[in-house]
């Protein structure tokens, strides 16, 4: 199974790439999608879109895995702009024909870390543990992408375990 995990942003949105095959997880690819803070707001969601299209046609990924916005009510534009982010990646897999799942920062935490209120260096340091890396991946953004997609895979093991039980 192959993942993309995306954890959105307007300036800059993470994305990651996993494959699982039986047990074994294994990183594909990682990086950034950063766009111009500069450009009109039509223009960067075009950007991000596109991008990320390219993304899913050259890894194919089964499903795409989102992290949804935390909402704060003292920062709402920021929010906004997430949500935004979270929209375009959300339209990228469904107009390529892929499901996307989205998950609250603290099940991706509590997958990942297993610990729902971890720091973001822990969940930074078991997504490095996991997928064998020398070194925690950088930026920030690709790595709590990487995270997004772990947390997918573990709650597709975690569903499927019991759906046999039943």
């Amino acid at each position: 199974m192959r993942i993309l995990g995306i954890d959105p942003g307007r300036a800059i949105m993470g994305y990651g790439v996993i494959e699982s095959r039986d047990d074994e997880i294994a990183p594909v690819d990682y990086g950034v999608l950063k766009s111009s803070v500069r450009s009109p707001i039509g223009e960067r969601l075009s950007y991000l879109y596109n991008e990320l299209v390219k993304i899913i046609r050259r890894y194919q990924p089964d499903a795409v895995a989102i992290e949804r916005p935390f909402m704060m009510a003292r920062n709402v534009q920021s929010a906004l702009a997430i949500g935004e982010a979270q929209a375009v990646a959300i339209l990228a897999a469904a107009n390529s024909g892929i499901p996307s799942f989205e998950y609250a920062p603290t099940q991706v935490k509590q997958q990942v870390a297993s610990y729902g209120a971890s720091s973001k260096e822990q969940v930074q340091e078991m997504v490095k543990l996991q997928l064998g890396l020398s070194q925690v991946p950088q930026p920030d953004d690709a790595a709590d992408a990487l995270a997004v997609a772990i947390c997918h895979l573990r709650q597709m093991h975690l569903s499927n375990l019991l759906a046999k039980q039943q």
